[in-house]
């Protein structure tokens, strides 16, 4: 049987895996204005969302792909494969992976799975399905394998600024002006399929990054075999966390530059650091 792995945009998987092993992935649409359709990573980019910001104080938003545009994207994958399985954001976080349910659930062999999680935490899972696949093991067991995985993603970032978190509405005014005055970094990490603030480290972001590394590696005691770092923008102390990440002794370093539709909520100046646990 010949399997195709789909995946929405918001994975953050590198374009070089993508074209590799031919993941076929949904360009979630977000909007700059009213006028102004883009998506990610076709037409629209993170630096389009920061520059956006900056000249109008305003939030883009995000919207999801309905149940016709998934048996469509399905549709045309099943011309060459003969089953898929789809990866999708957490049904907690958003309904694309609803509406993937159900148009997979009126399709022969197309699978959804709800990864509980976002970003890189997406791309680990898809990547340890593609191994699965090139072993040849049967999409059942596949599919099995994956969900018991899943609940061992260890995804979590820590952000520069509030401002975008509370121009989207997931943060009031007066945590914002804390945030400011205190120079509050917090770390937010993905906890069931849902986004929560698990600590607050207090300074630059470049210091606080650091801290960021060491704790989570000493919290959450990793599967050495891959780690993911996904960055909003340019980062000064990101070769400095690979060093430590390398000196950890994970065997593959990747990078990820989160697209817009993640920037969209996290802004500029934020750093995950994302692997599966022992």
């Amino acid at each position: 049987m010949k399997i195709c792995i789909s995946a929405d945009s918001t994975c953050d998987l590198p374009k070089e895996f993508v074209e590799k092993y031919d993941i076929r992935l949904n360009a979630m649409p977000f909007s700059l204005g009213e006028n102004d359709l883009r998506h990610d990573g076709v037409d629209g980019t993170s630096e389009d969302v920061f520059e956006y910001v900056k000249k109008t104080g305003k939030l883009p938003t995000t919207s999801a792909y309905n149940e016709y545009e998934y048996t469509e994207h399905f549709k045309k994958i099943k011309e060459e494969y003969d089953a898929i399985i789809h990866f999708s954001f957490s049904w907690d976080i958003s309904s694309t992976g609803l509406n993937a349910r159900r148009a997979a659930e009126k399709m022969e062999n197309v699978f959804t799975i709800d990864t509980q999680n976002l970003s890189c935490g997406i791309s680990l899972l898809i990547l340890e399905c593609q191994e699965m696949i090139e072993k040849g093991l049967d999409i059942k067991d596949i599919i099995e394998s994956i969900e018991k995985l899943k609940k061992k993603v260890q995804a979590s970032f820590v952000i520069d600024t509030l401002k975008y978190l509370h121009k989207g509405g997931r943060c009031s005014g007066v945590a914002l002006i804390g945030s400011k005055l205190l120079s509050i970094k917090p770390r937010i990490s993905v906890v069931d399929g849902k986004m929560m603030v698990t600590k607050k480290y207090i300074g630059n972001i470049n210091t606080c990054l650091l801290k960021y590394c060491d704790d989570i590696l000493n919290e959450v005691p990793a599967n050495k075999k891959r780690v993911f770092v996904a960055y909003s923008s340019p980062i000064k102390v990101k070769d400095k966390i690979k060093e430590k990440l390398k000196n950890y002794g994970f065997e593959e370093i990747i990078e990820a530059k989160a697209g817009p539709s993640i920037c969209i909520h996290c802004g500029e100046n934020t750093l995950g650091i994302l692997y599966i646990s022992k």
